[in-house]
């Protein structure tokens, strides 16, 4: 019998180490990274069926908007994107951060999607982003 009581917590503590243990710092945090698809050119997708939705009928087209002008945008946007995350504000909204690099020349159909992403949550979730501009933020 203590044989068996010996093997037992033998066995329990390894399973108990392993609870116990921190994820680590990549585990904890989800990080949006753009990345390219087969063709080599950088892709964004949204997971969100209301967000096609959103592209199609109520978004500016693609055609209102300069290469720069989305650029700019979008660094401002996601710098103000990762403080919200960082600071756990809109726990319930914002789920990741993203990796955006201003330096890096993206295609002016990913900078759009992008732009169309904080867009979209302002009219989805009502959270307002600074960083859209006047005829973006007073269509909703």
């Amino acid at each position: 019998m203590k044989n068996l009581v010996i093997i037992f917590i033998l066995t329990l503590f390894p399973m108990l180490n392993h609870a116990q243990k921190k994820p680590q710092k990549d585990e904890e945090e989800a990080v949006m990274k753009p990345e390219k698809n087969d063709d080599g050119e950088w892709e964004l997708t949204v997971i969100d069926t209301q967000y096609d939705y959103f592209l199609n009928a109520i978004a500016q087209p693609i055609s209102q908007y300069s290469e720069s002008y989305l650029k700019s945008r979008n660094t401002f946007l996601v710098t103000e994107w990762n403080s919200y995350f960082t600071s756990g504000r809109y726990r319930n909204v914002i789920e990741s951060s993203i990796q955006y690099d201003p330096s890096e020349k993206y295609c002016i159909k990913f900078e759009y999607r992008l732009y169309q992403v904080f867009a979209y949550v302002q009219w989805k979730y009502g959270l307002k982003m600074n960083g859209l501009g006047a005829r973006d933020s007073t269509r909703f």
